[in-house]
């Protein structure tokens, strides 16, 4: 019994703000905090690892930061054969927290008799056979030490004193009825003292004695003691535990007691009151990993093996963490360890019935509950549902069933005997009602190869891609290989690449690297080699940095092999640009693959490499991208890509996005829309999606823009990809629509995926998304930093074009803020010749925005105004809302510079009207601030005054606004989403422009 977790809770100052929730638990902790609020109790409960003592402790640190006292029980699974451990251990929590003056304890211990304060008639007395009631000099000081104790009668003191072993314990035991008293009255006098939260973490673990005794104290306890049990359900029943008590037997140490049910719980706990602690989301996941500082490339596949259980989540990423060699997609998650101890601990609770019920439903493909009783399972029903009630598995309504993570079934069939396995899977072939499915289940059963299975898994497998189900299709094709006899070798090794493409289209990449591996171990001729690695290569997603090898072998496999070449050197120019970050020549290998199919006639090789190359004209700022492009174009006409992702028409989309023509752009994908959700791969819809995300973001759909992102990033998660792409559209949108804290930690989170795969373009796009946030949120230097290096990784990547990502005038904008004029100008005077040359007009009036600003801060406010005023005009053309809502806020501060209140007010008015009117919450509520600049005249200080407050940047008055109304340091840091460090920088510079020393002469300053 520990009476604090992992050590005491974080001191805190009372009235400062508590700690921000764990990882994706703010709803949940809010409920929390309502429930107690309103009931006085709540009851946390749900499966081992979720969480539950995490969100318990972040209530208890806000319950202290409020000035609370809060007590905390832990208690272990070997408490519950103690009598009254937990009760004890709650008397030395009251004593260690809290210490109250007065006469030590045992030199005023009442006597044996004495009337009970504040009850009448005789007191009780306590029965000692076999010796006298205990004296005050018989009794140590101990927890009575503390004075907290000192008015309780003398027999509940004696009973207390023999509850904590600082008395002997007489053969009757203590007095129960003076224990119970007792303890209420020590609850109700520490209550006296203020609010109390008491906390029971492991509820499930405390003795029965403990339980009644504290069932008891809380009945009586005033509303001002506050209740949170948190406990573990225990869905196989008392009887399977090592330390259940025989039926009928009293408690141990009390043999005069008759035994009574243990129940956990402290209350009747109704529905008001029990929060279940759900499993995490795959995006969730990541964040947690990432605020453990685990890689995050791998959250989806993570969060697929851990089911959102956060501890399985962490001991699966630490176990990636800690390989010796980075995991790629295209490998299998590393499950040894702590993460697979971690699921044989959860499994390992499971009676030996339930366990093998659930090992056939591990084997099974779509396993049901009758399933698993045909199986030879009789009581499938009862096993699954204790099954469910631990956690393990998912029912539905209709007997189907899911487990709730993925180590689980793993676990399941990595411990089982291949005797065990191959009777399942024998089982399960007889009945199930899919001859696809029997297939499979009987080529399982066998070990050893036997052409004429393999040749129905085959068979089977084409019947799965006919259907759709490229999948099953994937694990079939991988299983006739393996089922096919070695001295057909040549048959085998046929079926290998065909398992490889077939995981290809897919998108499985554990299966084509185990087909391709197979292969390469084999005499396999050079084109097949190639054919399989080039498989490899096509699940690879983003993270192409790690199979530098799978290039130099295919290359050298393909000597001699025009078509093969063509296609080794498309994903090389890929791989150029992607992992290398060298367009040039990117566009180099994609001019050689586009000869080399032609030269053979293969158009869709052609088409493919011409969209290539012509992505890289457009970097490189050449005029060829167009007629590159359209005849890319033209071969997909005549021959139909088989997706369209890095196709020449969804490359014709981003162009038009890139140039702005956005309602063109949306149109084409919603025409595409239906095609990729009928036959399309699952890439394809993410691109699609991820795309929709980009336009909508910059046209002010705002809503269908988070949509469409949140869309892209559950795609991509649940096939395991990296989400370094998906996390940027949703930082995107984000910024657009809904929060910007939100979208600074997705873009974050897309910087450390792009680090993590070695993603240059995708580094350079979330390092822009992230730096222009920070731009907005006002925190100048931070932002200067990161668009610095969007710079430096643009200019390594020899990036012409100013459309494709559009940083020159963030950072004109972030120089301008931090008093780099001159700076700001010339990088405004290296981007507009670039962007007139290539007919970029958007790109010039996002530069027209910056230069203006940069009027401004030279005193030339009328030239200023009038040229944002013309700039806003055509974004509004341009059919840009957002843009030409940052140009009329723009306006407002120069016509603030210019002592034009009213004109200030009305562009603040308009651009206020433009966000709402887009759904754009971040911008309207910046909009919608009342500028602190804009104060009359009569302020002190007169006109010296509010020109001061006008030389302040729009961040800057924000944060003097808010450190003028009273928030510290730490609270104006969290209102801005920046650090404490960027908030005492800034409240510098705001001290030296005002001309103030401290906070009450610049909430002087600032009051009308």
């Amino acid at each position: 019994m520990t009476t604090v977790p992992n050590g005491p809770l974080p001191a805190r100052t009372p009235g400062t703000a508590g700690p921000p929730a764990p990882v994706g638990r703010e709803e949940l902790l809010a409920r929390l905090e309502s429930v107690l609020h309103a009931r006085g109790r709540a009851l946390l409960t749900g499966p081992a690892g979720v969480g539950k003592t995490e969100v318990a402790l972040a209530a208890a640190a806000r319950a202290e930061a409020r000035g609370e006292t809060v007590l905390w029980l832990a208690a272990l699974p070997a408490d519950r054969a103690i009598p009254g451990a937990a009760a004890a251990a709650l008397v030395a929590s009251v004593a260690s927290t809290v210490a109250w003056p007065g006469p030590r304890a045992a030199e005023t211990i009442p006597r044996a008799g004495e009337r009970l304060a504040g009850e009448d008639g005789p007191a009780p007395t306590v029965a000692a056979p076999g010796g006298p009631v205990p004296t005050a000099d018989a009794l140590p000081a101990g927890v009575f030490a503390s004075g907290v104790f000192d008015d309780l009668p003398g027999p509940q003191r004696t009973a207390v004193a023999m509850l904590c072993r600082e008395a002997p314990i007489q053969q009757g035991g203590w007095d129960p009825i003076a224990l119970r008293l007792g303890i209420a009255r020590i609850l109700r006098a520490l209550t006296s003292r203020g609010p109390v939260l008491l906390v029971v973490d492991g509820a499930e673990f405390l003795d029965p004695d403990s339980t009644d005794l504290l069932r008891f104290a809380l009945h009586l306890a005033p509303p001002s003691l506050r209740v949170i049990a948190v406990e573990t359900p225990e869905p196989y029943g008392d009887t399977h535990r090592a330390d259940a008590p025989e039926p009928g037997t009293g408690a141990a140490g009390h043999p005069g007691r008759p035994g009574a049910g243990h129940s956990a719980h402290l209350w009747v706990p109704s529905e008001a009151d029990l929060l279940l602690v759900p499993p995490l989301q795959a995006d969730e996941i990541a964040e947690l990993l990432i605020h453990h500082r685990l890689p995050s490339r791998m959250a989806g596949r993570i969060h697929r093996a851990s089911g959102g259980n956060p501890r399985l989540a962490l001991a699966v990423g630490r176990s990636l963490a800690d390989a010796r060699t980075p995991v790629h997609h295209a490998e299998a998650l590393t499950l040894s360890g702590r993460a697979r101890d971690l699921a044989r601990q959860l499994l390992g609770a499971a009676p030996p019935p339930v366990r093998a019920t659930l090992l056939l439903a591990a084997l099974a493909l779509r396993p049901s509950a009758t399933l698993v009783r045909r199986a030879g399972r009789p009581n499938a029903e009862a096993d699954l549902a204790a099954a469910e009630r631990a956690g393990l598995v998912s029912l539905a309504e209709d007997g189907s069933l899911v487990f709730t993570a993925g180590l689980l079934p793993s676990t399941l069939v990595h411990d089982a005997c291949w005797a065990e396995r191959s009777a399942g899977h024998a089982a399960l072939a007889e009945v199930v009602d899919d001859p696809v499915e029997a297939v499979r289940h009987r080529a399982l059963a066998s070990d050893r190869p036997d052409e004429e299975l393999a040749a129905e898994v085959a068979a089977a497998a084409e019947t799965a891609r006919r259907r759709g189900n490229n999948a099953l299709a994937a694990e079939l094709a991988l299983l006739a290989a393996e089922s096919t006899p070695g001295r057909d070798g040549a048959r085998r090794i046929a079926r290998l690449v065909d398992a490889a493409e077939e995981a290809a289209r897919a998108a499985r990449a554990d299966l084509a690297m185990r087909a391709t591996t197979d292969l390469l171990a084999r005499d396999a001729s050079p084109t097949d080699r190639v054919r399989a690695r080039l498989a490899v290569l096509d699940t690879a997603g983003q993270g192409l940095t790690d199979l530098d090898d799978m290039y130099v072998h295919a290359m050298e496999d393909s000597e001699g092999e025009t078509a093969l070449r063509a296609a080794v050197q498309l994903r090389l120019a890929v791989k150029y640009v992607l992992a290398d970050g060298d367009p040039e020549r990117s566009r180099t290998a994609a001019m050689e693959s586009a000869a080399l199919a032609a030269s053979v006639g293969d158009p869709r090789t052609a088409a493919q490499a011409l969209t290539v190359q012509a992505r890289m004209e457009r970097a490189l700022g050449s005029p060829d991208a167009e007629p590159v492009l359209a005849r890319a174009r033209e071969l997909e006409l005549a021959e139909r890509p088989l997706g369209i992702r890095n196709a020449a028409r969804i490359l014709t989309i981003r162009h038009a996005l890139f140039d702005d023509r956005l309602v063109d752009a949306r149109d084409e994908l919603n025409a595409l829309l239906p095609l990729v959700q009928r036959r399309g791969s699952v890439e394809d819809a993410i691109e699609l999606f991820r795309t929709l995300a980009e336009i909508e973001s910059r046209i002010g759909a705002c809503g269908a823009a988070l949509a469409h992102a949140g869309q892209s990033l559950a795609l991509t998660l649940e096939a395991g990809l990296s989400p370094g792409p998906a996390w940027y559209a949703l930082a995107l949108a984000e910024t657009a629509g809904g929060s910007l804290g939100r979208a600074a930690s997705y873009a974050r989170r897309s910087v450390q995926a792009s680090e993590e795969e070695g993603d240059r373009v995708f580094l350079s796009r979330s390092r822009y998304a992230l730096g222009r946030v920070q731009l907005i949120n006002g925190d100048v230097a931070t932002a200067l930093e990161t668009l610095r290096r969007v710079q430096t990784d643009e200019r390594a990547q020899s990036t012409v074009d100013p459309s494709m990502l559009r940083w020159h005038e963030e950072l004109a904008e972030a120089l301008l803020a931090h008093d780099a004029v001159e700076d700001a100008l010339a990088v405004l005077a290296e981007v507009r010749p670039v962007a007139a040359r290539l007919g970029r007009s958007t790109v010039l009036l996002g530069c027209d925005r910056a230069q203006a600003l940069c009027l401004a801060a030279e005193g030339r406010t009328d030239e200023a105004a009038e040229l944002l005023t013309g700039t806003a005009s055509r974004f509004a053309e341009a059919g840009l809302p957002l843009e030409q809502g940052r140009a009329l806020m723009a306006l407002a501060r120069v016509e603030r510079k210019r002592r034009r209140r009213s004109a200030a007010q009305t562009a603040l008015h308009a651009a206020a009207t433009v966000f709402e009117r887009a759904g754009a919450a971040p911008w309207l509520a910046l909009a919608t601030e009342a500028p602190a600049g804009e104060l009359p005249g009569a302020a002190p200080g007169g006109d010296e005054t509010a020109t001061a407050l006008a030389s302040l940047t729009e961040a800057e008055l924000r944060l003097a606004r808010l450190v003028g109304q009273g928030a510290s340091n730490q609270e104006a840091a969290a209102k801005l989403f920046l650090s404490v460090k960027t908030v005492e920088a800034r409240l510098t510079r705001i001290y030296q422009k005002l001309d103030v020393r401290s906070r009450a002469q610049l909430a002087t300053a600032l009051r009308p």
